[in-house]
């Protein structure tokens, strides 16, 4: 049987952990900062982890 392809924007937006959890990037910090408090830049810039209930769509995704 033919290789599974990794998706590539998948890829290039999220990492595995040590551990085999998956880190993503935290949306709504890329333009119009200027009206954002800097406590939510902040929080915006830390990685998150892909919560439970996407997980499974990740695997298939990033071909893990």
């Amino acid at each position: 049987m033919p290789k599974i392809k990794t998706n590539s924007s998948a890829k290039k937006r999220f990492k595995i952990t040590a551990s085999g959890k998956i880190k993503r990037r935290k949306g709504f910090a890329n333009h119009i900062l200027t009206k954002k408090s800097k406590k939510r830049k902040k929080r915006l810039a830390k990685a998150a982890i892909v919560h439970p209930s996407d997980v499974r769509r990740m695997k298939l995704l990033l071909n893990i």
